[in-house]
């Protein structure tokens, strides 16, 4: 007898796989497709017997996540970093273009209404960051924290993963680099200025566009164009290093404010700039297709047709190099603009590294304490 192999699932892309608008309010997909490692697929439709309409809206869930390792390591060669913290898993802003989306399919959930709606706390990061830095075997480097999901996003106000984190990295003496949208790093202000002025801090803040309609379309949940460049204010004339990620630029809807950012990130106080082009891997590609042809049906095709002549035809190529800048004319013209933008307002000049030297390893219960 053979024996059967799993089905993958696909991706039902049709209008009846959209969620009602009630339901999805204030949320970023249109959609909560199964997700690719599902052996079924579910859809909800009317038989008939009862409507769609009583069926309750998408609510926040917020499930404990103790984790048996914190740090994540890469090697990829066009990631800056080697390590990084992510205390959540999915995320309340809701940004439609999101490239973690995928990962919580490993969760057995959607890359969609389930990745902004069901969220995981890691609740010992912070016990767990200080025994791995206490390996007799672990050297220091920058530690990046928000490079997957975003460590400021609402949750964290009750939660305070992200506070606890950056505590013991201040206490260790450990470099770290932050990206986020949100405003909420503010709070954390106190703990960065001491950390900065020893040359072990740097902040980056996300703006996609300085529209606040396209920015409440396209992040819900997330602060608006402002709000970020305020936070940026505030970092910057609290000495602490602070870059602006023109991150994404989605060609043919975005792609005309790069300048623009850029001159008020210059203006609120941001040293440096960096941007990534639109990513559309695996389920992202069908999620951010629902979402456009519903906000922005006029600019869909062009969109996707500028994408598509970044990779190649396709939605999306995941080579080193390519995934996070494109190819072709288009993506040249629109790196050309940003770095012109940027040598005209004096951006990028520091160069300057995080400190290592400083970094003291800490001492757990029963261990023996260092002599030098």
């Amino acid at each position: 007898m053979r024996k059967r192999q799993r089905e993958k699932p696909t991706i039902d892309a049709t209008p009846g796989g959209l969620v009602d608008d009630e339901r999805r309010r204030g949320r970023g997909a249109r959609s909560n497709h199964t997700g690719r490692f599902e052996g079924e697929r579910r859809e909800t439709f009317d038989d008939g017997w009862e409507g769609l309409g009583d069926l309750d809206a998408f609510k926040t869930t917020v499930f404990d996540d103790p984790a048996r390792t914190i740090i994540t390591r890469n090697d990829s060669p066009d990631i800056s970093f080697d390590r990084s913290i992510n205390p959540y898993r999915g995320c309340e802003h809701g940004c439609i273009y999101c490239f973690a989306r995928p990962t919580h399919c490993f969760l057995g959930h959607s890359a969609g209404l389930d990745f902004e709606t069901k969220l995981y706390a890691r609740t010992n990061a912070a016990a767990l960051l200080e025994r791995e830095l206490a390996n007799p075997r672990y050297q220091p480097a920058c530690m990046a924290i928000g490079t997957n999901t975003d460590p400021y996003q609402p949750i964290e106000r009750e939660r305070r993963i992200m506070r606890s984190v950056l505590e013991v990295l201040e206490r260790t003496n450990h470099p770290v680099g932050i990206v986020t949208k949100s405003a909420l790093i503010t709070r954390d202000i106190d703990i960065l200025t001491r950390m900065a002025a020893k040359g072990l801090a740097r902040a980056a803040i996300s703006v996609t566009t300085l529209d606040a309609k396209i920015a409440r379309a396209m992040e819900p949940r997330a602060p608006t164009p402002r709000r970020r460049l305020d936070a940026v204010r505030q970092l910057a004339e609290a000495g602490i290093p602070t870059t602006v990620m023109v991150a994404p630029i989605i060609p043919g809807l975005t792609d005309p404010e790069i300048e623009r950012i850029l001159e008020a990130a210059k203006e609120a106080g941001a040293r440096s700039a960096g941007y990534v082009m639109l990513r559309l891997p695996l389920e992202i590609s069908v999620l951010f297709r629902e979402w456009l042809a519903g906000a922005f049906p006029d600019k869909a095709d062009r969109v996707m047709h500028l994408m598509q002549s970044m990779h190649g035809g396709r939605d999306y190529t995941s080579e080193f190099g390519m995934r996070m800048r494109g190819s072709g004319p288009y993506a040249e013209q629109i790196g050309a603009r940003f770095r012109l933008a940027v040598k005209r307002l004096g951006l990028n000049a520091d160069h300057s590294e995080l400190r290592v030297d400083l970094f003291r390893r800490p001492v757990l219960a029963g261990q023996q304490m260092q002599l030098f």
